[in-house]
């Protein structure tokens, strides 16, 4: 399929610009449009220091409808007051009046450096020029995907596709997010279109479950931003009939799981300074909450993540984790393998042999497996190495 972007749904037009937010007349400004009122559902950041953009989205989303919305890349908008919350409403009152639309059918998303005001004469020439840009264009879709963009080094895209009843339904996303990527929605901006029949009330509680199984399972370095916001709009052009608590509606959230999980995983690849992924699994729990915490003490942890960043098979680091995060274990009880070979078996060392784990570390995907015998929980997450480069971009970050 060549269009594999956000404006691959029907109905869904993109434009984006350049106005100054970003060094290098790099694209900084975006905005996405849906050709009639949709149904739309959002989830935000869990953090009491919330940005402009987020209580607005927050207070809009209520109704479940959208028609509209307008991001910028390279200024957060967060901590910056009530003039903050003026400016955020200032983009979607000029974005609305570009479209001859409702103001309070559009949102709004911003992301970058936080505790500065946003130049506002210049946003409101970008949202204008990324008006007269708007296109239902595969370009314009990746022309959107980096405008976004802060810290990464790619744009993340994704597009699940899938037949229900005579209907295509397609299902795309866009993402940012490398650094400040944390549990409880990670650190990102996330936008996803469809053109599937289905109602706001479905479409909020598919997106959690999305959610909670994607972007709440990556960590980069254990940071909650301000600004985090994952969005769905559906367009209904599929010609489906509206989808119910049914078998549809369980396809249609195995893909959208697919796309959130996929955008989830470009992102902790793509993580600051990150050259490695590694994927944390905890089996035999006590319950779900032990398996999480402990799988995330894994992932979290800077002394395994700087085992990853140099191939050090340290299972030791992986161990002491575990045993320090609180969860009810028992030493005598737990197994590590890194990849398929076990290290650790009931709380003794295994020999094993070093040179396929020195190879098993210096792959670009590394799995680490804990067994507490405990209980039947379990949890996967996902992570990335800690290098000298993620302490170089966010020493630097500000200046």
């Amino acid at each position: 399929m060549a269009n594999k972007t956000i404006t691959s749904p029907l109905g869904f037009r993109v434009g984006s610009a350049s106005c100054g937010l970003k060094a290098g007349n790099a694209l900084d400004i975006a905005v996405l449009v849906c050709d009639r009122p949709a149904a739309t559902a959002g989830i935000f950041t869990t953090n009491k220091v919330f940005a402009a953009p987020v209580a607005i989205c927050r207070e809009r989303l209520v109704g479940g409808r959208a028609q509209a919305l307008v991001v910028n890349a390279g200024n957060a908008n967060a901590c910056t007051g009530p003039t903050g919350l003026r400016d955020a409403e200032a983009m979607t009152t000029r974005l609305a009046r570009c479209l001859d639309i409702e103001h309070k059918k559009v949102l709004v998303a911003s992301t970058g450096i936080i505790g500065h005001r946003l130049p506002m004469p210049k946003v409101r020439t970008g949202i204008d020029d990324a008006v007269d840009n708007l296109s239902y264009s595969a370009r314009a879709g990746r022309d959107f995907a980096r405008a976004i963009m802060t810290t990464d080094r790619s744009p993340k895209m994704a597009l699940r596709q899938i037949k229900i009843g005579r209907s295509t339904i397609r299902i795309a996303g866009v993402a940012k997010g490398a650094g400040m990527i944390a549990p409880n929605m990670a650190t990102m901006l996330c936008f996803i279109t469809t053109d599937a029949a289905i109602s706001s009330a479905l479409l909020k509680r598919l997106l959690k479950r999305s959610v909670d199984t994607s972007f709440n399972t990556i960590t980069v370095d254990n940071h909650m931003s301000t600004n985090d916001t994952a969005i769905i709009m559906a367009s209904g052009l599929a010609g489906n009939a509206t989808l119910k608590t049914t078998a549809s509606a369980s396809k249609f959230a195995k893909a959208l799981d697919g796309v959130c999980l996929d955008l989830a995983l470009q992102m902790v690849s793509d993580g600051e300074g990150a050259t490695k992924r590694m994927d944390v699994r905890v089996r035999g729990a006590r319950s779900l909450a032990d398996a999480r915490t402990a799988a995330f003490a894994i992932a979290n942890s800077p002394l395994v993540k700087c085992a990853l960043f140099g191939s050090d098979p340290n299972w030791g680091r992986i161990v002491y984790a575990v045993g320090s995060c609180g969860v009810d274990c028992n030493q005598g009880r737990i197994d590590c393998k890194i990849g398929p070979v076990y290290v650790f078996r009931k709380g003794k060392p295994v020999a094993a042999n070093t040179r396929r784990l020195a190879k098993i570390m210096a792959a670009k995907v590394v799995e680490f497996t804990v067994d507490l015998h405990m209980g039947q929980a379990q949890f996967r997450c996902y992570g990335c190495d800690l290098t000298y480069d993620y302490v170089g971009i966010n020493a630097e970050y500000h200046t």
